[in-house]
């Protein structure tokens, strides 16, 4: 029984392999280079630093959605993007780019097309760069294959027996060795090291990628309870029926800045209602890729109950929370980051060394064959010849 359940997991991980081997290199290739790319931005791209007088306040929204609208007058502004000290803030508006403004002086300092480097990279790692559903279907279903591959792989790795020898194969590479075992090395020992990032990578890409997973992943880590429903928050119009002036979107800002915030404080995302009945939408705690968002009624500033207090976050919550960072390596700043850029790299190169180890087998049991067939037809000359 143990043989036949053994020969039925080396099956599924040979073809599943086989089948998802090239979105799986694309998706773990564009991976590596997303993984720095909050630190290669700040090195390369000088619109987002903000020149500013020693202790220089930041202006409010307001003030800065008046130098956008007037550089843009004919664009809909939908909110403003504060991305902390030192920083330039950017706007989210019915454009092809973004406009980036000095906080401190409601100076634009750039306007930058969407269509950039990372963004290329992004579209290829969600979605092979195949416009609508098609293409994030794919790479769904490759990160579900890979996530079986990685169960099945761990199975093909464990030793048949716990002693030294079984040990060195399990966990050493023999670089000394022919290429073919190295090759098979470098697939058997890296793919064990890089297990666990790479299952965090694969959970939590599923977890985006199917709302079922999302739901299951849920019920699981919380014990069997519901993900809770979705309210929308909506603003109270029964006193109140027009938009609300700027004014109380400074406030709200104020707001999120100073009281809501619990950690980086000056980073906040702020919306600009454009019906009486829109919230202003806060994000807030905007750190190593988490963040939470925080509704308030545009006329009287009152928080709406939409939304989960940071303090009150159960396991379950707080896992949906960091999912983001935890897909990205965010979570623990630079040192996860190499982390993950080492295992989504192993990750690449996994489909690569299989199918080559696929590809010598092949070859080998194609010599075989042969000499089989060459050994019988030699025997049935001989029967021939000793007959005649």
């Amino acid at each position: 029984m143990m043989t036949i359940l053994k020969k039925i997991n080396a099956w599924l991980h040979l073809w599943l392999g086989l089948a998802s081997g090239i979105v799986v290199v694309v998706v773990g290739l564009t991976g590596c280079i997303l993984v720095f790319e909050t630190e290669i931005e700040d090195m390369t791209l000088s619109h987002l630093h903000a020149e500013h007088e020693e202790n220089a306040p930041m202006l409010p929204p307001s003030e800065l959605w008046k130098s956008v609208n007037k550089a843009l007058p004919d664009k809909k502004i939908f909110s403003v993007w504060y991305h902390g000290a030192d920083r330039t803030a950017h706007f989210s508006l019915d454009s092809d780019s973004s406009v980036y403004v000095n906080p401190y002086t409601g100076k634009v300092v750039a306007m930058i097309d969407h269509e950039d480097f990372f963004h290329f990279i992004l579209d290829g790692h969600v979605g092979l760069w195949i416009e609508g559903k098609v293409g994030t279907m794919i790479v769904s279903s490759a990160t579900l294959i890979f996530f079986i591959l990685l169960i099945t792989g761990m199975v093909l790795w464990w030793p048949k027996k716990w002693n030294k020898s079984g040990r060195d194969r399990s966990f050493k590479i023999k670089w000394r060795a022919k290429f073919k075992r190295v090759n098979y090395d470098l697939h058997n020992v890296l793919g064990f090291y890089s297990l666990i990032i790479a299952l965090i990578l694969t959970i939590t890409g599923l977890i985006m990628g199917f709302a079922w997973f999302n739901k299951g992943f849920y019920w699981l880590s919380s014990g069997g309870e519901s993900a809770p429903t979705y309210l929308r928050p909506f603003s109270d119009t029964t006193k109140v029926n027009v938009v609300t002036s700027f004014e109380n979107v400074d406030k709200a800002w104020r707001l999120g800045v100073e009281k809501i915030g619990v950690y980086e404080k000056d980073a906040i995302i702020v919306s600009f209602p454009k019906k009486s009945s829109d919230p202003i939408s806060l994000c807030v705690d905007m750190y190593n890729g988490s963040w939470r968002y925080v509704y308030l009624d545009q006329h009287t500033l009152e928080q709406l109950p939409s939304d989960v207090q940071i303090d009150d976050l159960g396991v379950a919550q707080w896992l949906r929370r960091t999912n983001y960072a935890l897909h990205v390596g965010a979570i623990g700043g630079l040192t996860t980051k190499i982390l993950y850029f080492i295992a989504s790299l192993i990750c690449t190169s996994l489909p690569i060394t299989g199918f080559y180890i696929w590809w010598g087998k092949r070859g080998k049991n194609k010599k075989k064959k042969g000499k089989a067939i060459s050994q019988l037809r030699s025997t049935e000359l001989s029967i021939t010849q000793s007959k005649n």
